[in-house]
């Protein structure tokens, strides 16, 4: 088994570069395949969302149609064993408790000086489409992520769009997230076509203001066309980690939760950093024994990351370590470090940052209560993890009484007359009140 072994120190500034480039960065040569989804489904509407999920689903949707009916959710949701409805439940409660956190005051001001008043007023964005993948595995998790952040922001709209099972069929689970999430609008699509479809409207989807979720490459290409059309939300790619060692940090742990990220496919990427050979030496040497134990299809995946976007970086330092962190700016963190608090002021860029080896990325993904949808491809260096606030807009608002006004409005007029504003500083000056 082949795992990338990197030595950062040796490495030249283009080899380095090279190292923090993902499958997402590679996204541009996709174009081609996804700009023709994007015009056929602007042009067709629901015929070239029903073509393309014959052709990249193998699901045909005429009978079906495209929306998930109430009776078929019930029986899908009917048929779901109670163990997992249980797993479900315990995850959301924990979900909802840190998002309820989050909510900020739906108005505030403040007066700015004696008569001037300003502050803001907090409303939920109007219609919002929620991308829950499929594929590679059900991800009932990321309807729980997405669908109670909006919940909770009091989101008028919400479609749901995930891809079906070559049956038609949307996997139960799922459905049950999104329904005790309170949504029941859900789409049988996936893609770039859903993504095109939620920024365009169909005959059956409707149009939305911003999308959220998770994709592949083809995903994430389709969200960067449309920017403009619809605002795309949190690039979330293929996913990524970083396992941060000392050299006490326990080697089958960190050879556990470096295939943790790794498993979710072959455009992921997995790296374990350390300064300690000793572990980086361990790690390697156990990773073959876990690998092998895997179902084929994630083993076949954790081998192709291992040896491709993946692997282990030898550092000369933790210092180095963590300033290496913070250029790659990792959707998912792991810290297994002895003094966890010491560090975690010098951690800058990370979507999420794990701290232990009993908050492995597993916990983080799926019930822990911190939001799972973070942002990849070095997005973490600007972006957040999806939280209440990207389901709401913030309208700035302004008060100013007459006594505020005889202060503030010379200020502004001079101001609007070095700019060269004539009409602006015209509004104050001929103004009668």
């Amino acid at each position: 088994m082949k795992i990338n072994r990197f030595i950062l120190d040796e490495m030249s500034d283009a080899d380095r570069r090279a190292l923090c480039r993902r499958s997402e960065a590679d996204i541009s040569r996709l174009a081609d395949t996804v700009l023709p989804i994007i015009e056929a489904v602007k042009a067709s509407g629901d015929d070239a969302l029903f073509k393309h999920t014959l052709e990249f689903d193998g699901a045909d949707l005429r009978a079906k149609g495209l929306r998930v009916s109430d009776a078929e959710a019930d029986a899908a949701i009917a048929s779901l064993d109670e163990s997992i409805k249980a797993v479900i439940d315990y995850s959301a409660e924990n979900i909802r408790r840190y998002h309820q956190a989050q909510l900020p005051e739906e108005m505030w001001f403040v007066e700015i000086a004696p008569g001037i008043f300003a502050g803001e007023k907090v409303t939920p964005i109007t219609s919002v489409g929620l991308y829950v993948p499929s594929g590679k595995g059900s991800f009932p998790s990321v309807m729980l992520m997405l669908g109670i952040p909006a919940q909770i922001a009091g989101v008028p709209r919400v479609a749901v769009c995930t891809p079906p099972r070559p049956d038609g069929l949307v996997d139960p689970a799922t459905l049950y997230a999104a329904r005790i999430c309170g949504l029941k609008d859900v789409y049988r699509v996936g893609g770039a076509q859903a993504i095109a479809a939620l920024a365009y409207g169909t005959q059956t989807l409707p149009r939305v203001a911003k999308t959220l979720g998770p994709g592949n490459s083809y995903v994430s290409a389709a969200k960067r066309i449309l920017y403009g059309v619809v605002d795309p939300g949190t690039p979330a790619g293929p996913s990524e980690s970083i396992i941060l060692c000392d050299g006490n940090a326990d080697r089958r742990i960190a050879a556990l939760d470096l295939l943790i990220e790794a498993e979710h496919g072959p455009d992921s990427t997995a790296l374990m950093v350390t300064h300690e050979r000793k572990v980086a030496e361990g790690v390697a040497k156990i990773l073959p024994e876990l690998v092998s134990k895997l179902p084929p299809k994630r083993r076949e995946y954790c081998e192709t990351v291992l040896s491709g976007y993946g692997g282990i970086v030898l550092t000369p330092s933790l210092d180095e370590s963590i300033a290496f962190v913070n250029e790659f700016a990792p959707e998912h963190l792991e810290v297994l470090v002895d003094d966890l608090m010491s560090i975690l002021g010098d951690i800058k860029n990370a979507g999420e940052i794990l701290l232990g080896k009993f908050t492995p990325i597993t916990v983080g993904n799926f019930s822990l209560g911190v939001n799972a949808i973070l942002p990849t491809g070095g997005f973490a260096r600007s972006f957040s993890a999806v939280t209440v606030h990207d389901y709401l807009k913030r309208s700035s608002i302004g008060y100013v009484s007459q006594r505020g006004y005889t202060q503030i409005s010379p200020v502004a007029r001079q101001f609007a007359e070095y700019e060269g504003f004539a009409a602006h500083a015209m509004a104050i000056s001929e103004r009668s009140l």
